[in-house]
């Protein structure tokens, strides 16, 4: 095989793509696999689950197994929301962390079996497909295993992280990961054959048992028999008790359109409560790519996230209320502590009175399916069982060692989370289904690109690939090096601290968006795929 330079590349421009059925995520064999359901005569969900379980064979560093997933739905009259992250085992506790690691800690660790809670995503195939399925599960895991079996060649932009994970050793000597993902003692090279054997086992399993055998069977039973052997204290009981929960996403408007999110304990609502705050602004009289809009979006992101961090939680542990988080009082009240030309760092307020995998699919009978599935922190906790091609989310650092905190760690509870599906409706009719990863810029890519959409009318495609910013935490703001350095200036001008990053599989998230164009029997769909990642947007 010839040995490319996979690294020197021209500047390039995607367009939208057009077409009465869609799949968009950040690999193409991902994608594709949710067209063949399509093509197959199978709807936008066994679509959706198809790409699924093709992405964490394809995009490890990301995704897996042992992620969870979160789920809005049109299914052709209304909106379904999912919420399918774990809890944390029986076990855990404050007092847990502070015997095992003692005093001064904030969070649990970030790697290793005390990073784990119970994954969600297997689970979440499984509820989809009992609800809203047509084909078999066997059918429509059969790529995945096909993959996992014959292999596929290393992509680019993955092939990086990987590289990045096999240098750390916090998660490189996690037992099992080596054996997984480091079979030759490094990370496979761009071009490479890649196979995961252990995970074509565990999908057999998965159809054999319709989810069972990781939720109490003997998948569950080697998770702990590998947690008691490796300091962890995960049971087959914890996984067998795990439900995923139907919920009802919470909303707001901004501009004659509604955007929905998963209800805490996702970061979803702090990109309502910062449109909420955007919607004071007049900012379509502005320049889209200006200082103005820039500095105000940006400080509405950052009163957003100081309320979040401080109040949102597994939903049945918050001291405040989504509604009050979202009250337009509330958020009005914000929107008046944005000084036009200054930087503030911003504190929570009260309001009461007195690494990720993003996909897409959209179907010719007009379902529409917002999904998302991640393991944090790129390969998660590290820990893996390849005798089933398991690596395993590191949610749990997600927790708070706080006492004070809702979002303190406690026996079955789920920890704050980053991933957040989006959906956009307009007089209760489905318009947009669409995401963008990447930690805490989940929220901040789903404000900046509606910004551009809906004050601006830049097509999704435009809307994706434009330059983003990302707030960190005080004044601290990360851009994209093909921002405009002029932009860059004049912010830095107004107090922000600014980082220009080369980066942006992490930094700055990768977006699919699928917008229906009129009737999907006859119109269709436009849809965008990020060029930050790997992927594209597959149509027929």
């Amino acid at each position: 095989m010839r040995s490319f330079d996979w690294n020197v590349g021209y500047p390039s421009r995607r367009l939208p793509v057009f077409g009465r059925s869609v799949v968009s995520t950040s690999h193409p064999l991902g994608a594709q696999a949710g067209q063949q359901m399509l093509r197959s005569g199978g709807n936008a969900v066994d679509a959706i689950i198809a790409t699924a379980a093709v992405m964490a064979i394809v995009e490890p560093c990301s995704n897996g197994f042992g992620s969870d997933a979160y789920c809005i739905l049109w299914d052709g009259k209304e909106l379904h929301g999912l919420n399918a992250s774990g809890l944390s085992p029986a076990d855990w506790s404050l007092q847990y962390f502070i015997k095992k690691y003692g005093e001064g800690h904030t969070r649990p660790p970030a790697r290793g079996w005390d990073s784990v809670t119970v994954p969600g995503a297997v689970a979440s195939w499984v509820a989809l497909h009992e609800r809203f399925g047509k084909m078999s599960l066997g059918d429509i895991l059969a790529p995945a295993i096909e993959i996992a079996e014959r292999g596929y060649l290393a992509p680019t932009v993955v092939q990086q992280k990987w590289e990045a994970a096999a240098n750390e050793e916090s998660i490189s000597k996690q037992p099992g990961f080596a054996e997984m993902f480091l079979p030759l003692g490094r990370a496979p090279r761009v071009g490479e054959r890649v196979t995961l054997p252990g995970a074509a086992r565990m999908l057999r399993a998965i159809i054999e048992t319709k989810g069972q055998a990781l939720y109490g069977g003997e998948i569950a039973e080697a998770v702990e028999k590998h947690a008691r052997a490796n300091g962890g204290v995960m049971t087959a009981a914890d996984l067998a008790a795990f439900r995923v929960e139907w919920v009802k996403p919470i909303a707001k408007n901004y501009r004659g359109y509604t955007l929905h999110e998963i209800p805490p304990n996702g970061q979803g609502i702090a990109a309502l409560m910062a449109l909420g705050i955007l919607s004071n602004f007049d900012l379509s009289s502005l320049a889209v790519d200006g200082v103005d809009v820039q500095h105000i979006a940006i400080e509405a992101m950052k009163l957003a996230f100081a309320d979040t961090y401080a109040h949102v939680a597994d939903l049945s542990h918050m001291r405040v209320t989504p509604e009050q988080l979202l009250d337009d009082r509330y958020l009005a009240e914000a929107a008046k502590l944005i000084d036009i030309k200054r930087a503030q760092p911003f504190a929570a307020r009260n309001p009461v009175r007195g690494g990720t995998v993003y996909m897409t699919a959209a179907d010719e009978g007009g379902m529409m399916v917002s999904f998302i599935q991640s393991n944090f922190m790129g390969f998660g906790s590290g820990i893996c069982l390849p005798e089933w091609g398991l690596s395993l989310q590191n949610r749990g650092h997600g927790f708070n060692l706080n006492p004070a905190s809702p979002n303190v760690v406690a026996p079955r509870k789920r920890p704050f989370q980053t991933i957040i599906p989006g959906f956009l409706t307009k007089d209760g009719a489905p318009v947009m289904s669409f995401g963008v990863m990447g930690g805490n810029m989940q929220p901040q890519g789903h404000v900046q690109t509606l910004i551009r959409m809906l004050d601006f009318n830049q097509n999704p495609q435009a809307a994706c690939d434009a330059p983003r910013w990302r707030f960190n935490a005080g004044l601290d703001i990360n851009v994209e090096a093909t921002m405009d350095p002029k932009l860059v200036e004049a912010l830095a001008a107004r107090g922000h601290e600014m980082s220009v990053i080369d980066d942006s599989y992490q930094d700055f998230g990768a977006g699919q968006f699928i917008w229906r164009m009129g009737d999907p029997s006859i119109e269709g769909y436009c849809a965008a795929s990020d060029s930050r990642r790997d992927g594209y947007a597959s149509i027929y």
